[in-house]
């Protein structure tokens, strides 16, 4: 196992899908990045960027009046490069697994990101990240490497897959974590 990137459906349980494995590997360092929907009123507003090691920010809300548009979001480029990008330097040093959610749109507006995707893939560290079913350049070219294992996410095998994923990671780091 070295790179695996886990594509599917938006809302089919990638992200979760990622926080099980987080959750339940034993090996102790973990770096990378997560995002979570931020909601008010039982509706989504944006989104929040959370590394592994705690630091967390907003990086799209519908309230921001600038930056890239996804759909109705502006998306805070620099705010995700501070935390996400830099999460992704520092895992790159400190870490032994990096896992990414996720490789799509809002995250691809950033340039040096392309860049640390490119480096953590390149790395001996193993890498799971989610990213996007839809075609982009960048992300085809990700999803054609030699040492990319594409797994697409579905309801039926998502919690077997979660399983595999963490023996998997566990089998790679024996012993205490």
């Amino acid at each position: 196992m070295n790179n695996t990137l886990l594509e599917g459906e938006p809302g089919i349980g990638k992200t979760t899908l990622l926080r099980t494995i987080a959750d339940q590997i034993t090996v102790r360092g973990i770096g990378g990045f997560y995002t979570q929907e931020i909601r008010e009123k039982g509706h989504r507003v944006g989104f929040r960027i959370e590394t592994f090691t705690g630091q967390s920010g907003i990086l799209a809300h519908i309230d921001y009046t600038t930056g890239p548009r996804v759909r109705k979001y502006r998306v805070d480029v620099a705010a995700f490069e501070e935390i996400g990008v830099n999460g992704l330097k520092m895992a790159l040093i400190e870490s032994n697994v990096i896992l990414i959610d996720e490789i799509g749109k809002m995250e691809l507006f950033s340039r040096p990101f392309w860049d640390i995707m490119l480096r953590c893939l390149d790395s001996v560290k193993p890498v799971i990240a989610t990213v996007m079913a839809y075609p982009h350049p960048f992300v085809d070219r990700l999803k054609a490497r030699s040492d990319v294992q594409l797994v697409t996410v579905s309801l039926e095998n998502r919690n077997k897959l979660a399983l595999k994923l963490i023996h998997e990671i566990n089998g790679l780091f024996p012993g205490p974590g």
